[in-house]
């Protein structure tokens, strides 16, 4: 069975709210008419609700970019799964390699977000990539299956559109590098048969699985060609409105 491709807008900690506004309209507007793909964006906390209004005469859909496990409590600078929602997002990035290098966030505690997110009715995307160091010393395919089932520990899915699962290869993040369409493809396949593993056989081949990593409009769609590449998880082309544009519409 075929799955729809997502592409996913990761605007990190950039826009104002009126900016993230003018953004979102732009992104709206150019996501009218697409019943073959879906199109995500997830804007800062603060820009969430203004945003959900903007968009919501649009298929376009709103995601937080993190999510706490605890529906509320002393949890200082933390944001509950009911607030994403009430602010109007159905899914969650969660993992993404910021969250795990620069702030120390464990496998564990990602998994943790994981099932926070799940049993409140938001969709996680689950970043797992390796880093430069690991890639050259050979240990990709350890670290991801490690990221992999350390994120999905004890997490269930009858519905394969419940989960997403994004490769973003740290090195590639933010750098101007981009993995090949072939590397893309190659950890894309390795992926499908960590989940495979995991789930059963027709849920796993429906699951998800986005490439991120400098994704622009001049590699998009030979990304998309590949036959396990299912959208992309963008970050600095999300920002620019002609460019996200041109992967939203990718060929």
């Amino acid at each position: 069975m075929s799955r729809t491709p997502l592409i996913a807008g990761n605007w990190k900690m950039h826009t104002t709210i009126d900016e993230a506004v003018t953004l979102a309209e732009a992104v709206a507007e150019a996501s009218q008419g697409l019943s073959d793909r879906q199109v995500m964006i997830a804007p800062p906390f603060t820009a969430l609700s203004a945003v959900a209004k903007a968009v919501a005469a649009s298929p376009v859909l709103i995601a937080g970019q993190n999510v706490c496990w605890e529906e509320k409590g002393a949890f200082t600078g933390e944001v509950a799964p009911s607030m994403l929602k009430d602010a109007g997002c159905t899914m969650a990035i969660i993992g993404h390699s910021e969250r795990r290098h620069i702030f120390g966030e464990s496998d564990a505690m990602i998994n943790k977000r994981v099932l926070g997110a799940q049993g409140a009715g938001l969709i996680p995307i689950l970043c797992i990539g390796e880093t430069l160091a690991e890639r050259e010393a050979e240990k990709t395919f350890t670290v991801l299956e490690e990221q992999t089932r350390k994120g999905l520990a004890e997490v269930t899915i009858t519905d394969p559109a419940k989960l997403v699962i994004a490769y973003e290869p740290v090195w590639a993040i933010g750098t101007g590098k981009t993995a090949s369409k072939e590397q893309a493809q190659e950890v894309h396949a390795f992926l499908r048969k960590i989940i495979t593993d995991l789930y059963e056989k027709n849920i796993a081949s429906q699951i998800r699985i986005l490439y991120g990593g400098s994704v622009n409009s001049d590699n998009v769609d030979a990304l998309m060609a590949q036959q396990d590449v299912d959208g992309a998880l963008v970050g600095g082309a999300a920002l620019k409105p002609e460019a996200f544009i041109r992967i939203i519409r990718f060929q």
